[in-house]
């Protein structure tokens, strides 16, 4: 049986095709299609026996900064066997499109990045990256050695992944720019985000709340759906291709 795809409401194609200036949401949900598994998925096998919150947190890093750090190490493997899917590379053509597009993600796998995307938000991070506990360095390359985390070689204190934590604040700058990005764009898509977490959950609001146009597109109703404009219900790498082929082909 064919993949029927969602069709795309005339208002939208011609708001689209009009836009200057897009910003685009991403969640967990466009990473689940490559088979990442979201942030609870990911405790499985051994890792089952662990509540989420004991390794994603300062404390859990200072009680067992091996067992957090080993978590994250096997969580990398996971990610590095994933390939950027259809709606990744339909971001990466809307980007090569439009005047403007402004991606703003959750996600911390990199996939957009891989997928060729280039003016991205990470609001949490990134689990690419690797940074040290106590002054924040990012560390690109360690001397081999047998202790498990590695240790910075600036300033010798333990590393661990480049991603927020619970109990941390996200980045400021980061922050900042996507609330700006959300306030100042013609067109809002929210793609595959559950729209709990705070603050992204807020962006596609800031949008709403200014009469900007503005899209969910997600398999699932969540707590902003009656406050959009167009709710595309369906998974982003059929969604979003479409979107891009009637817009813009």
């Amino acid at each position: 049986m064919a993949n029927s795809v969602v069709s795309i409401p005339p208002d939208l194609i011609e708001i689209a095709r009009n836009a200057k200036h897009i910003v685009v949401l991403t969640g967990a949900g466009v990473s689940a299609e490559s088979g990442v598994p979201t942030f609870r998925e990911a405790q499985t096998g051994l890792w089952a026996q662990y509540d989420p919150q004991e390794l994603a947190t300062p404390q859990a890093f200072q009680r067992n900064p091996r067992l957090v750090w080993e978590w994250y190490e096997w969580r990398r493997e996971l990610v590095a066997k994933a390939q950027p899917n259809p709606g990744h590379l339909a971001l990466v053509k809307m980007e090569e499109t439009v005047p403007q597009l402004t991606l703003i993600t959750q996600n911390v796998d990199g996939l957009h990045q891989r997928a060729g995307s280039r003016n991205i938000i990470e609001l949490h991070g990134s689990i690419i990256r690797t940074k040290c506990f106590d002054q924040g360095h990012i560390v690109t390359s360690w001397a081999a050695t047998d202790e498990v985390p590695p240790r910075c070689p600036q300033c010798d204190s333990l590393l661990r992944p480049d991603v927020v934590w619970f109990g941390e604040g996200l980045a400021y700058d980061a922050l900042s720019a996507a609330i700006s990005a959300a306030q100042n764009c013609d067109l809002f898509l929210a793609v595959g985000t559950s729209a709990i977490v705070q603050p992204a959950a807020s962006l596609p609001l800031e949008a709403a709340q200014r009469r900007t146009p503005t899209v969910e597109i997600n398999p699932q109703a969540t707590p902003i759906s009656r406050y959009m404009d167009f709710v595309l219900s369906g998974p982003s790498g059929q969604v979003l291709p479409e979107l891009t082929r009637t817009a813009w082909e």
